[in-house]
């Protein structure tokens, strides 16, 4: 099989640059600046093991690599912003033997939230769920750290809405031989919702940071609190922690340190756009759809959009005040 990873950012290079150093066969698809440092210089990823610097095939679009082959696996990482386009792009192309990318191939989507996957399975015959848990830094072209050990990252994997089968178990032998944790699950949506719980907080360190305090750990649990209440609206099951522990204690162990997150690393980088829609936003969807207020999330929301949309520095807001935002919403819904 050939992995073609479409959004070599934090997730994606660190997935393709493991996966090559195991002997696989990897295209990286990155657009601008990263496109052209991989291209000049390699992907420098840097993993417990070390620093390797991968030389790889990159590309910006599937029109430079002409007609996909019938082996080829498409591996979406891009955030979910940014998934219609690249779906709609990656799913015309066409496949050596007759047929397009969405009719012939099967789509992973390695991607935070919840969306990635429908949006997927409007255009794609086959697509599989992969739940991400994998801290990884991307906040130069062409450079990448993922410091976990003695695992790189853990990936849940299985078929979307639901299902397993030998094409996940393929893939999932491949990413324990690149250096992941990587179960093959009937019900890889109930792990993404379960992730969903921590991503909640992903607009607090946006805005606020990411070193750790006290008030920024109780407005993420508030948000976490309102993603559980409109998950049991909307009958939408979740790990047990007991059950999280055992998948990952011991096995990915993040480094010491204070290290931002995904959505931080966006507005750091200056991207212009946040997945908050995604995250937060998909808690204030079901809400609005199960009849639960989610005042805080819908805060969080807002804020980092303005962060990412303005240009303002990534953490340059105090708790104080995000807090009295998210009390100012929740008082105005009593």
């Amino acid at each position: 099989m050939r992995y073609i990873i479409i959004g070599a950012g934090a997730i994606g290079a660190t997935i393709g640059g493991r996966l090559a150093a195991a002997g696989g066969e990897v295209v990286l698809a990155a657009r601008g600046a990263h496109a052209a440092a991989l291209r000049e210089n390699g992907l420098r990823l840097t993993t417990a093991d070390g620093t390797r610097v991968h030389r790889l095939p990159v590309v910006e679009g599937p029109d430079e690599l002409g007609a996909l082959r019938p082996d080829d696996v498409l591996l979406l990482t891009v955030k979910t912003q940014h998934a219609q386009a690249a779906l709609e792009a990656w799913g015309a192309a066409e496949v050596a033997g007759g047929g397009t990318a969405a009719q012939r191939l099967p789509v992973l989507c390695a991607q935070n939230g919840v969306e990635g996957e429908r949006l997927a399975l409007r255009r794609f015959d086959r697509v599989y769920g992969v739940s991400v848990w994998l801290p990884a830094s991307f906040l130069e072209p062409g450079v990448v750290e993922a410091l976990c050990a003695p695992l790189t990252g853990m990936l849940h994997l299985g078929r979307y809405p639901a299902g397993a089968d030998g094409l996940a178990r393929r893939v999932a032998a491949d990413l324990v031989a690149a250096g992941f944790e990587a179960p093959v699950v009937e019900d890889v949506m109930r792990w993404k919702h379960t992730k969903l719980l921590h991503n909640v907080a992903n607009a607090i360190q946006v805005t606020t940071g990411p070193e750790p305090h006290p008030a920024k750990a109780a407005l993420a649990g508030r948000a976490a609190a309102e993603a559980r209440a409109v998950f049991a609206a909307a009958g939408i099951a979740l790990v047990p922690e007991p059950e999280q522990a055992a998948a990952r204690d011991g096995k990915i162990v993040p480094p010491a340190g204070v290290r931002g997150g995904s959505s931080w690393q966006s507005v750091a980088r200056g991207t212009g756009s946040v997945e908050a829609d995604y995250l937060n936003g998909e808690i204030c969807l079901l809400g609005r759809l199960h009849g639960v207020r989610t005042p805080v999330n819908d805060t969080l929301r807002l804020a980092a959009n303005i962060f990412a949309r303005e240009g303002l520095p990534a953490g340059s807001m105090s708790i104080a005040d995000l807090t009295a935002l998210a009390d100012e919403a929740t008082a105005r819904g009593a």
